[in-house]
């Protein structure tokens, strides 16, 4: 079941919020000791994620989980979907037991399928939350429970202040579906917005196909969401495929330019971006543009 993206959450004694944590689903299923874990695609994970793997299977009986495996930075004390990848790029045995003592995961359940035989999805999602919290009384780390909220306003302004990535609404009474055939569960981004320079105009196969963004005079990434026909007319003419003209120290350009022309400008341009996150590398996840000074 996917929550439906949307601008403004629904409020009411009917619904209850979550934090959205940055990471991958991941379904657990769990029969007297026997652990399969599952991606939202259906691939087999228990292989690049031993120790999530190792502690369901410590858990009694059987079950069926839903929830999102994170991987939490210590420097931010939040989820890092970055170290997260890295941990879902393991190769063999040898490789995850590496990552997963370098990167330790955390499964953060937030739906109960099944228990004990039992189909759970029929059952209004505040009857299985009260169940998933009855059988994860005693679980300990990597194993844990996402709160439930009913005040979005506060919920909303948490998020928003200590930069996590968003908000999670299900309604109380709601069955699992799969998919997003319902209108039950919704989600809400917090998406930070960043002041920067527009120094390079990006052409691919004779169009205007993105821009370079520099940020306290640093490579901030590309961006070429919101990159309307207008805006691409207004880009045309600008720059020139001058190397000089690059403000990066770079001796050869990085490899997300291959197959490509920069035309570089001798006068930035101003323009407000929104994304996720900034990466470890100083770059802005999925940037989308809002405003160009021109």
């Amino acid at each position: 079941m996917s929550p439906i993206r949307v601008d403004r959450l629904p409020e009411g004694p009917e619904w209850a919020y979550q934090l959205k944590w940055d990471g991958y689903r991941l379904i657990a299923q769990i029969e007297n000791g026997r652990v399969r874990l599952y991606s939202k695609n259906m691939h087999p994970m228990e292989g690049k994620l031993p120790e999530i793997a190792e502690a369901c299977a410590r858990l009694p009986g059987s079950m069926l989980l839903d929830g999102e495996v994170v991987v939490m930075d210590p420097a931010t004390g939040r989820p890092s979907f970055q170290k997260m990848q890295q941990r879902g790029l393991a190769q063999g045995k040898a490789g995850a037991e590496t990552l997963a003592a370098r990167l330790p995961a955390s499964y953060v359940v937030f739906d109960l399928l099944q228990a004990d035989g039992e189909d759970m999805r029929a059952r209004p999602f505040e009857e299985r939350n009260r169940r998933l919290r009855e059988a994860a009384a005693d679980w300990t780390s990597p194993l844990f429970t996402t709160d439930l909220f009913a005040d979005v306003s506060r919920i909303w302004e948490w998020v928003v202040s200590n930069g996590w990535e968003g908000v999670v609404c299900k309604k109380l009474s709601s069955p699992y579906r799969e998919g997003k055939e319902h209108r039950d569960w919704f989600k809400r981004k917090s998406m930070p917005e960043f002041d920067v320079e527009i120094v390079g105009v990006v052409w691919r196969e004779g169009r205007v196909a993105s821009l370079v963004m520099r940020e306290n005079g640093v490579y901030f990434g590309r961006v070429s969401s919101g990159l309307n026909g207008m805006r691409k007319e207004k880009l045309r003419p600008l720059g020139a495929e001058d190397p000089m003209l690059c403000p990066f120290p770079w001796k050869r350009m990085p490899p997300e330019f291959r197959g490509t022309r920069v035309r570089w400008l001798a006068e930035p341009i101003p323009a407000r971006v929104t994304g996720t996150e900034v990466t470890e590398e100083g770059v802005l996840r999925h940037p989308k543009l809002l405003a160009l000074g021109i």
